[in-house]
């Protein structure tokens, strides 16, 4: 099972800013978040990974 890592935890191991991180989702650039809930959202650790190599 992978983990879920939320936009802090993300962005404390790729260190952008938050409007930078969710523009380049626009773009295509970063993964798409997972839909946790009504209001909240999440990223897999193993798109994060693969996005740091």
């Amino acid at each position: 099972m992978d983990r879920i890592l939320r936009l802090p935890e993300v962005l404390a191991v790729y260190p952008i800013g938050r409007s930078t991180w969710y523009r380049g989702i626009s773009e295509g650039r970063f993964p798409r978040p997972v839909k946790l809930g009504s209001r909240s959202v999440g990223w897999r650790e193993s798109d994060i990974c693969r996005l740091m190599e």
